[in-house]
């Protein structure tokens, strides 16, 4: 991917080269800065793709969640947990959601604590179209083969269960 104003040169491996000399090994530096800068170019592109749709990554990621969801519906509770969000974020993005008529809420039909989240017709087709969009951009991976994207995920999902992202 051309970006204007790039450089002619590599400023993570001259960061790291330089860290070699001053400081010690870079390698994890260099893992953790080039993750970073990968970090923004995969929203930039993602953000790119949904901003047409009046999307967000946050937002359709939840919409996902609703998509694939066995009843079609989830508790916001369950979306925090799965998302992986302090339920105010939950809240924020059902709420943006509701207003653009995309989700709505229901009344849990057993517990009458909880709240349902379910997509609405308008969200199922504004999901459809958005899927279309980000797929077809590879999610901003376009440079890596479907080898390399497993690979990368691999490698990532270990740092996630170090961290204690899950069992």
């Amino acid at each position: 991917m051309t970006h204007h104003g790039s450089l002619p040169f590599d400023p993570i491996q001259r960061a790291a080269d330089l860290w070699d000399e001053r400081i010690g090994p870079s390698a994890s530096m260099a893992a953790v800065t080039s993750v970073m800068r990968v970090q923004q170019i995969l929203l930039s592109a993602v953000d790119g793709a949904l901003r047409p749709h009046g999307l967000t990554f946050a937002r359709y990621e939840a919409m996902v969640l609703l998509d694939f969801a066995r009843r079609g519906s989830l508790p916001m509770r369950v979306m925090g947990e799965r998302l992986q969000l302090h339920p105010t974020s939950v809240t924020n993005i059902v709420d943006r959601l509701q207003g653009d008529g995309l989700v709505r809420r229901v009344p849990h039909p057993t517990d009458r604590r909880a709240t349902l989240v379910e997509l609405t017709d308008d969200g199922r087709t504004r999901l459809a179209e958005a899927t279309t969009a980000v797929t077809g951009i590879d999610f901003g991976l376009a440079g890596l083969s479907g080898e390399q994207r497993d690979e990368l995920t691999g490698l990532l999902r270990a740092v996630r269960r170090a961290a204690g992202d899950f069992d």
